[in-house]
């Protein structure tokens, strides 16, 4: 299978991007390569973009795509990492890093990659593929784990109830399937849940994925790294596609945008603290009905954007 990916909110993402021909850039999530042959087309010059992916699959796709050219440098590793991937190949400080979070169109409808519901395959879910998978973690961890895992990271009410279930399933037999979780899920939540619109495996399969990639630790250590990593000036532009991921990013950016914190009866500042970034979006940007109408997968996606004082 082809590596694709459909990137969304691409025009406003390259846009806020601005992109100078000449500029040095990081797209930390490369996937199939979308938004970095914009970003490619734009350079020029000594224009330089770092294109990084923990998915093997992605980064042959990239290479083969962007083959012969000199502004392209193809890495494997994890955007969390992208400071010492950067500093090793004489890349700092950029002017703009790109974060695309999540899992990819294409990891989503391969179905070996064990990321859907939709299709029967292994249990998998590693974008990596290496390390632990979805498989071991139901198949070992105990209820508890289970179910805080479910609950935190898939904010699922009935994660207790599911966790459960998922122990009494592999009492009987292991658990190797996408499809064998999803009918467990189903049966360990009421009917009139089972009845709502929507998968009602969708927020476990969301929190098994975040766990299995450590998605949530990335991010954060991934926004320190790529804000470090910027020269005054340079933007950072980061897509999220759920809450956990938006309100990390939403949080880290407000931080960097605080001043002053004295208490406002003071009649002069005396802490010194000035804002390390603007917002260029105050409240990010979301995808347009044509757009939704076109790719429905883009329906929770929000861009958020600061530059860097």
């Amino acid at each position: 299978m082809e590596f694709q990916h459909i990137p969304v909110l691409f025009h406003e993402t390259i846009d806020s991007l601005a992109v100078c021909p000449d500029g040095r850039y990081i797209d930390g999530t490369a996937g199939g390569g979308g938004h970095s042959q914009a970003i490619l087309d734009k350079l020029t010059g000594n224009g330089r973009l770092l294109s990084i992916d923990r998915d093997p699959d992605a980064v042959a796709a990239c290479t083969k795509r962007f083959t012969g050219n000199p502004h392209s440098v193809i890495r494997r590793g994890n955007y969390a990492d992208m400071l010492e991937i950067a500093k090793s190949l004489d890349m700092l400080p950029v002017n703009g890093v790109l974060l695309d979070i999540g899992v990819s169109s294409y990891q989503l409808d391969d179905p070996e990659r064990g990321f859907s519901y939709h299709h029967d395959a292994p249990l998998d879910m590693r974008m990596s593929k290496e390390g632990l998978s979805a498989k071991d973690i139901v198949n070992t961890f105990s209820w508890q784990e289970l179910a805080e895992i479910l609950s935190k990271y898939g904010e699922e009410r009935f994660s207790a109830r599911i966790a459960r279930g998922i122990i009494q399933a592999r009492e009987k037999a292991p658990i190797e399937t996408t499809c064998q979780l999803a009918e467990i899920v189903k049966a360990n939540i009421p009917a009139a849940v089972r009845r709502k619109p929507g998968h009602p495996a969708r927020q476990t399969f969301q929190a098994l994925r975040i766990a299995v990639n450590g998605e949530l630790d990335a991010l954060e250590a991934g926004l320190s790294a790529a804000f470090e990593a910027l020269a005054p000036g340079g933007r950072l532009c980061v897509i999220t596609f759920q809450s956990l991921e938006d309100r990390i990013v939403k949080h880290q950016m407000a931080e960097w945008c605080k001043g002053c914190t004295c208490p406002p009866d003071f009649p002069v500042c005396v802490c010194g603290k000035k804002p390390r970034a603007s917002l260029l979006y105050h409240k990010g940007l979301v995808p347009s009905e044509a757009e939704i109408a076109q790719n429905p997968r883009s329906r929770s996606a929000r861009l958020r954007v600061c530059t860097k004082l």
